[in-house]
């Protein structure tokens, strides 16, 4: 196994990384300030203390970690060259993008659960979703994520990589370390497929079926009014949910059909993977729930005072 790999850079413009790591950092900063704000809020206002919102913390409790595992590094890389990174560092980095990502995707399918619930069995709600049911549905979501992509890393250990070190990302995923080795790699992409279609491909399929009976249980209602004051509680829960799906889709079309597009490409599709949900999803919820409006337009009021 070699030493290290070469992170990726961008031809022709290595003297404007300085600059260029600006909005990702500005961005690494909303991220971290909107998920700690949202956990503050749900952890300080008991009206939210009801499962939906509890999902919500692990989503930001994802979100701050999957960020803080890739974007100091890469802005080390942009502002001081440190280009290199060992190879136990790189599968340790991996190992915690793709098992977050697979937390995530469970979160986001009890979400999905937690809305049909909540609209096509509101009497059972409650019974159901306990903070005891929501407690184990996050320990699950965090075993299902480990014991699915352990096995990414383990499996390119014994692998030789050939003389090229140089990834096609600013940090290290699964397909991008395991298209430089030199050897056989059918077990690696046979398990990578299979743990991706079992996780996210499953999560994304029941998240839509659960969607599709919301749906029917939403036209049978009588007025077109009721129906989107009722619809209108998925509308957050749908935006984050396109959030994390649509990125993930497009850096996996990248990686499987974009090996002759310019290296920006795959750059920009891997920083807006990591990034843009962790920004957005503050910011979908923030919009859309009340009580998270209120206190943040409280604090922004007591701190303009002071």
């Amino acid at each position: 196994s070699p030493s290290s790999f070469i992170l990726a850079s961008i031809p022709g413009l290595e003297g404007a990384h300085f600059w260029m790591a600006i909005p990702l950092c500005s961005m690494y900063i909303m991220a971290v300030a909107g998920n700690c704000m949202v956990l503050f809020i749900v952890k300080t206002e008991p009206s939210l203390h009801v499962p939906m919102y509890f999902f919500l913390c692990m989503l930001a409790a994802i979100d701050l970690a999957l960020s803080t595992s890739t974007v100091p590094r890469v802005l080390s890389f942009y502002w001081f060259n440190t280009r290199e990174i060992s190879f136990g560092a790189c599968l340790v980095q991996m190992f915690f993008i793709h098992t977050l990502s697979a937390i995530e995707s469970t979160i986001l399918l009890a979400m999905a659960v937690d809305r049909y619930v909540a609209i096509c069995h509101p009497l059972r709600h409650a019974a159901i979703l306990t903070n005891a049911t929501t407690a184990k549905i996050g320990l699950a979501a965090m075993v299902r994520g480990v014991l699915f992509f352990l096995p990414l890393p383990l499996l390119l250990l014994p692998l030789p990589f050939c003389s090229s070190r140089v990834l096609s990302h600013s940090f290290c995923l699964h397909q991008d370390v395991m298209n430089l080795a030199c050897a056989n790699t059918t077990p690696s992409v046979v398990y990578g497929l299979t743990a991706i279609l079992l996780v996210m491909g499953l999560d994304a399929l029941l998240i839509c079926i659960s969607y599709l009976l919301i749906l029917k249980a939403v036209l049978r209602l009588a007025s077109w009014k009721e129906r989107l004051k009722v619809f209108s509680t998925c509308i957050a829960h749908i935006c984050v949910v396109l959030a994390f799906y649509v990125p993930l889709i497009g850096l996996s079309v990248v990686h499987r059909f974009g090996k002759d597009l310019a290296p920006l490409v795959h750059i920009i599709m891997g920083n807006i993977y990591i990034l843009v949900p962790a920004v957005l999803n503050p910011i979908i919820y923030g919009v859309r729930t009340k009580q998270i409006q209120r206190r943040i337009l409280n604090f922004i009021h007591i701190h303009n005072n002071g």
